[in-house]
């Protein structure tokens, strides 16, 4: 976990908010008018904190952090060697199935509906048949520029973790060493294409893949640094000449699901910090509504062994420890209302369906979703198989393109996003889920069955030192209107298209873009949650002024009170609610409780298998 508060800090600021991010991401069926007149839209650069770092891909072991690292902060990329002799090892065997005669889809056939049809025959590398490839493929790339519907992503850190993590999966692809390299140098020249935001049905995110290779072409239009020019200035800023593309590069580029896994390592990221948030406020509620914490204890979570459920209740209880909440109360209810009660329970639940995604996330970016399928090494005897007539067919004996190394080459449906996004859903369930605990505890903070104490009434026309409740339960309506038109699934979907052939669509970019959403409004929701928690904590201080709350819990009240003091009754001149929101944005919550900041089973990236 990135542990630099200034880094988020400047994240935060770019952070999407609700309206701005479902316009650029879920796409806007209306393309603005600025868009129609040529006038560029708004665009969101990032800010390269971290320009100085590389981070060192080889293929297995890309983190959701590293992905941040390079999309959000400009960190700089590079391949290990293994990982680019890997792909140079695919490349060459990719030429010589075409000269043993091997029918490869996207290659020497065509692709889609004309998957029968021959594109050449024979030696890929003999003087006629490099010349077309060449200019077939100089053409397949410049044609992107064309490609896709807006309106334009507008935030450059969404298009740069769509190429990292294809940088990262591309090295298990037969890409010609010139495309390996160039993908590499768009991200570390800080040269991002224009990519249109409609341009995939959600699975092989084919149509935002083209107009990056248009860009390395020197087509259509890019950012350099964050200033938009024709994408061939932009090359020549750079000290880059454009792209010549060989082999089937088009397709080792394109056949990847890296648009929706970008987006959703951003998702996770983001999430964590929402989640992280969000038991740190449930920590002060707690405090604030002088609640029982019995559901918490260690024998009561023992009764129910659900690992994530347990480990979320002893991570509160530890935020807790030295509270006035262990100590005895008169005044104290024996059992609190439900909301307050289980929140422990949904925030759990939304870690487990944030881990089962992060361990998706993880697989997808650390390995190969590309059609065809290239094995290098692969023999038939290695399984029953692969020795039968139909798989046979496909098997590369091996010669001097791919320097005598043999394989096979598979047709295959990798492609095809699932389980990602499915479970990219289930968490935005979850997290709704969670939501409406938070929305209701608020709530009950205006019941004096509940809290017992009841605040100070604020004078006639002023807005007292308690008075923030209204206002919070208010947007918080607001925002759970949003949240629960975010959690509906996308409808499942097949449609015959490209004459049948492609008749699945996943709507990964739908799902992934409202998940991102989902937790934009949750930041918002949890920020009431903390208004209303700190100003608890005010007036249970004045009510006991030796009462401690425990150290996570008094670290983020008194870090806010220095943002925002208690009110004298005046009105203020900032909005209490942007206030509060931006606190949270722009502050990581394990800043708060250091120490207590480990999912139970973060699992080290190199130990995911190819």
């Amino acid at each position: 976990m990135l542990a630099s508060r200034t880094l988020r800090a400047r994240r935060a600021v770019r952070a999407p908010r609700a309206l701005v991010t479902l316009c650029s991401l879920l796409l806007c069926i209306e393309v603005s008018g600025a868009a129609a007149t040529d006038v560029p839209p708004p665009y969101r650069a990032i800010t390269p904190t971290m320009a100085d770092r590389t981070v060192i891909l080889s293929g297995r072991d890309l983190t959701v952090d590293e992905v941040v690292q390079v999309a959000r902060y400009g960190a700089k990329v590079a391949l290990t060697p293994a990982a680019r002799q890997r792909s140079a090892d695919a490349h060459g065997l990719l030429l010589e199935a075409a000269a043993e005669g091997i029918p490869v889809y996207w290659f020497n056939r065509a692709v889609g509906s004309g998957r029968e049809n021959v594109i050449f025959s024979g030696d890929p590398l003999s003087p006629d048949n490099k010349s077309l490839l060449e200019q077939r493929q100089l053409a397949l790339f410049r044609r992107g520029a064309l490609a896709g519907l807006g309106p334009e992503i507008g935030e450059e850190e969404l298009v740069r973790a769509m190429m990292v993590v294809r940088a990262n999966t591309m090295s298990f692809e037969a890409a010609s060493p010139q495309l390996t390299q160039r993908l590499l140098d768009l991200l570390n020249d800080r040269i991002t294409p224009v990519v249109q935001s409609r341009g995939t049905v959600g699975e092989g995110d084919l149509g935002p893949f083209t107009n990056i290779g248009a860009a390395m072409v020197g087509a259509g239009t890019a950012y350099l640094r964050g200033v938009r020019m024709p994408a061939q200035e932009a090359l020549e800023q750079a000290g880059l000449a454009p792209l010549a593309p060989f082999g089937a590069d088009d397709s080792e580029l394109e056949s990847s699901n890296s648009y929706a896994t970008g987006q959703a390592a951003l998702l996770l990221y983001d999430a964590r910090e929402a989640l992280s948030w969000a038991d740190l406020i449930y920590a002060i509620d707690l405090n604030g509504m002088n609640s029982s914490v019995s559901p918490l204890a260690q024998t009561v979570q023992a009764n129910r062994p659900f690992k994530w459920l347990n480990w979320d209740a002893a991570r509160v209880l530890d935020m807790l420890r030295g509270s006035y909440l262990f100590e005895l109360d008169g005044e104290r209810i024996i059992q609190d209302p439900e909301s307050l009660r289980a929140s422990s329970i949904r925030q759990g639940s939304a870690w487990q369906a944030w881990a089962q995604l992060r361990d998706d996330v993880l697989i997808q970016m650390n390995s190969s979703d590309h059609n065809p399928a290239i094995r290098v090494g692969a023999s038939p005897g290695d399984s029953w198989e692969l020795a039968t007539p139909q798989l046979a067919q496909f098997y590369v004996k091996g010669g001097p393109r791919s320097h005598g190394q043999h394989g096979f080459i598979f047709s295959n449906a990798n492609w095809d996003p699932y389980p990602m996004a499915n479970d990219i859903e289930a968490f935005t369930i979850a997290l709704a889920n969670l939501d409406v605990a938070v929305g209701q505890r608020m709530l009950r903070f205006s019941n004096t069955f509940f809290t017992v104490l009841a605040p100070p009434l604020p004078a006639p026309g002023e807005p007292g030192r308690f008075g923030v409740t209204m206002g919070s339960e208010l947007i918080a309506g607001t925002l759970m209107q949003e949240i629960q038109s975010l959690i509906n699934p996308v409808a499942p979907e097949g449609n015959g298209l490209v004459k049948n052939v492609e008749d699945l669509q996943a709507q990964t970019r739908l799902k992934v873009a409202r998940a991102r959403q989902a937790v934009a409004d949750t930041v918002d929701l949890l920020a009431e949650d903390m208004l209303t928690g700190t100003t608890w904590l005010d007036l249970r201080q004045e009510q006991s002024p030796a009462r401690s709350f425990g150290p996570a819990p008094t670290a983020v009240w008194t870090a806010f009170r220095r943002v925002m003091p208690r009110s004298d009754g005046t009105v203020r001149a900032r909005n209490i609610h942007e206030t509060a929101a931006a606190f949270i944005r722009e502050h990581p919550a394990v800043s708060f409780f250091p120490g207590n900041d480990r999912e139970p089973d973060t699992v080290p990236q190199r130990h995911i298998a190819r």
